[in-house]
């Protein structure tokens, strides 16, 4: 058994060639209690997050890097757009 054999959650795709540029940038505080409703898997060094809340979501990327954390985000965006956009870094479509 291997460790991506212990996963539950899912893996991002490598980028496609052609793939969307995301722009990442520092945490807002605009949505303070959004919440996580789906995430990439922790055995990778970087993690992506959809988070929602209040009809609006975002994308959160957390670079793990020598026991310290480095985090980016997308704009607020509504959430059915937040969610095609998650569903194209998944599968490389967006990086």
């Amino acid at each position: 058994m291997t460790v991506l054999d212990e996963c539950v959650s899912p893996h991002v795709a490598m980028a496609q060639r052609d793939h969307i540029r995301l722009e990442w940038q520092r945490p807002h505080q605009v949505l303070e209690r959004a919440r996580s409703v789906a995430w990439t898997c922790f055995c990778r060094a970087t993690v992506y997050d959809l988070c929602e809340d209040g009809g609006r979501a975002f994308l959160r990327r957390t670079i793990q890097l020598d026991g310290k954390h480095e985090i980016h985000e997308i704009f607020p965006l509504p959430i059915n757009e937040a969610r095609v956009i998650w569903t194209g870094l998944l599968s490389g479509r967006a990086r």
